[in-house]
């Protein structure tokens, strides 16, 4: 398996997409940018999807609600600048005249599109924008990172791969993806717009079960603010194009393709947590010795979450006291005289007692973009990692000039 470079979520076989401005951002850097996008399977596929646990859902989550189970989407059309939430049954309204606009412009019945909507929560969604706008939409392979642009809110970047999967120098299948997410993020499905295609053919079933485990492992272990959003979903498109028989879970082939959707959804999680609002360095939360792997998970989480950790990692401090205390309130299992703390691989806590270290050279270690925060427990084999990103003014600044 090999990264594509600048693959997208167009580079999988039969997918295109495509994106134009319907004007949802009267000010601001966005506006008069891409805000209303198509994603589209040129053949009959498998679908799959999360969608946000948030008792406070948009319109566009209990529409894909519905149409999910059937497991056979084709496309997903998502607006930028406006959340469509809450609004009931007249936001509801709205999402479904828009999944049907996609695909009448596609050629496929209103039930095969899911539908997307985010930004700012609390204003009407301007459906006649979108009335608009959608005829003006070409779709083409080269889509994708138009797609990529049009989903973002306060994103500085777009977030995509794609890997290629390979046998004895014979192509098997592609796997592409993209997401957008900057703030509002946090573990508790998707926690972003996420969107994940392949040209191998999977039984739609197993294409369910392997979004929830891809899910679990790489865009539920990534936190930024706390906050869990309205509209968070995961769509997985499998269109069969690349050829080859379909794969089941009990298939040879099924480890090749949970490898792939792990490495690409891997890779977006962590662009996520790196283009926090206001971030400037990407922090990776290694727990191992877990009791479980439920219960590392749950204190990678934590500590990635910590507001004192985040800060003391936008200041470059090598607080290693935060990162302990920090664990020691996940509700897991913890025994101090274990655990062993590292911080950018240099050792500073280890069996309950504390480690001499060069704290200046700590210091100079933690300027880097990415900081490597490990934790041994020394307990079991569990082990996770979650991504989270450093708490800077910036981020005040961000959210409370948010609408004003």
């Amino acid at each position: 398996m090999e990264f594509i470079p600048y693959g997208h979520v167009t580079t999988p076989e039969g997918f295109v997409a495509g994106a134009v401005c319907a004007g949802m951002y009267a000010s601001g850097p966005k506006a008069g940018q891409p805000d209303l996008g198509i994603l589209f399977s040129q053949r009959e596929c498998a679908s799959a999807g999360v969608l946000t646990t948030n008792l406070v859902r948009s319109a566009p989550v209990y529409v894909n609600e519905k149409r999910l189970p059937a497991g056979n989407l084709r496309g997903a059309v998502t607006n930028s600048g406006n959340a469509n939430a809450p609004f009931g049954n007249a936001g509801i309204a709205e999402a479904e005249e828009m999944a049907a606009l996609a695909a009448r412009h596609a050629g496929v019945p209103p039930e095969q599109f899911a539908v997307c909507s985010t930004g700012v929560t609390g204003v009407v969604l301007p459906i006649d924008k979108v009335r608009a706008a959608i005829p003006g939409i070409t779709l083409s392979r080269e889509g994708g990172p138009d797609f990529a642009r049009a989903i973002m809110t306060t994103d500085t970047r777009p977030k995509q791969a794609a890997v290629a999967v390979t046998e004895g120098g014979r192509l098997l299948f592609r796997v592409g993806g993209c997401c957008k997410g900057s703030g509002m993020i946090h573990p508790n499905m998707a926690t972003m717009l996420a969107y994940m295609t392949a040209d191998a053919a999977v039984e739609p079933g197993y294409l369910q079960r392997l979004t929830k485990k891809v899910a679990d492992a790489t865009f539920n272990m990534v936190t930024v603010d706390g906050d869990t959003s309205c509209s968070d979903t995961l769509l997985v498109f499998a269109n069969g194009a690349a050829g080859g028989e379909t794969i089941r879970e009990v298939d040879p082939a099924a480890s090749l393709l949970e490898e792939a959707f792990m490495a690409v959804a891997t890779r977006l999680a962590r662009e996520l947590a790196r283009d926090g609002e206001g971030a400037r360095h990407l922090i990776a939360v290694n727990v191992s010795g877990a009791a479980t792997l439920g219960e590392a998970r749950q204190l990678a989480r934590t500590v990635a979450l910590s507001s004192l950790v985040k800060t003391a990692v936008a200041g470059n401090d090598p607080n290693w006291g935060r990162i302990l205390v920090a664990a020691g309130r996940a509700g897991v299992r913890l025994d101090p005289a274990k655990a062993s703390v590292s911080l950018q691989g240099v050792p500073l806590f280890r069996n309950g007692g504390v480690v001499p270290f060069d704290e200046d050279d700590v210091h100079g270690r933690m300027k880097a973009d990415e900081v490597a925060i490990d934790i041994d427990l020394a307990l079991g084999d569990g082990r996770a990692t979650a991504w989270g990103c450093d708490l800077t003014t910036d981020y005040v600044h961000i959210n409370a000039d948010y609408r004003t």
